[in-house]
């Protein structure tokens, strides 16, 4: 590279270079982020029908959990709290071929909330689909339940569509940016903190 005349077109493959970085991470984690809440779903659906089989009570969570954590320190994902809410995961959508795969594109934190605030299907199907559709953050979903987001959808009280900030339509590198995906790849905490473009896969 000669003269300054060609920095423009070195910025420019630059840009395209780094994009290409950001798509591939981005996808990745999307990847990485599908199975984590495969994975869960089966451990749940492991822990029910040997509940169910062998007559297994609720000390089973808990040894299960003392177990895994033994085996696997570096995650955290194996708590017998959250080994309750993949049980809690799989008996929701195990017989739902709508919702399920919804889920499975969302972060396991999300779906945690959806499952623990949100009553019936139709609530639940409502901000699934807009956590997917809008990259909703943890803290605006919150908000959004906290504020009867879908009981006011329901009334016609807000033109959802125009309300949410032009933002929070462009969050997608951060759509599926999760503790759980995070620490399951013995990534850490640090990482969890950072941007979505200085994770290295």
């Amino acid at each position: 590279m000669k003269s300054n005349d060609r920095s423009g077109e070195y910025r420019e493959f630059l840009a395209e270079i780094r994009q290409k970085i950001r798509d591939a991470q981005y996808n990745a984690l999307k990847a990485v982020n599908k199975e984590l809440i495969n994975l869960y779903r089966d451990i749940g659906k492991m822990i029910v029908e040997r509940q169910k089989k062998l007559g297994w009570g609720k000390s089973v969570v808990e040894k299960l959990s003392a177990d895994l954590q033994k085996e696997f320190p570096a995650v955290k994902g194996f708590s017998s709290q959250n080994l309750w809410y993949m049980r809690m995961f799989y008996l929701e959508y195990h017989d739902n071929s709508f919702l399920q795969p919804m889920a499975g594109e969302i972060s396991w934190t999300k779906n945690v909330i959806i499952l623990e605030k949100c009553k019936g299907p139709e609530e639940k199907e409502f901000y699934l689909s807009n956590v997917r559709k809008f990259n909703w953050s943890k803290q605006f979903l919150l908000q959004q339940i906290a504020g009867q987001t879908y009981q006011k959808y329901l009334h016609n009280q807000t033109n959802f569509g125009n309300a949410l900030p032009k933002n929070r339509r462009n969050l997608a590198k951060v759509a599926v940016k999760d503790e759980y995906t995070f620490d399951f790849l013995h990534l850490g905490e640090d990482h969890a903190e950072k941007e979505l473009h200085t994770v290295k896969f």
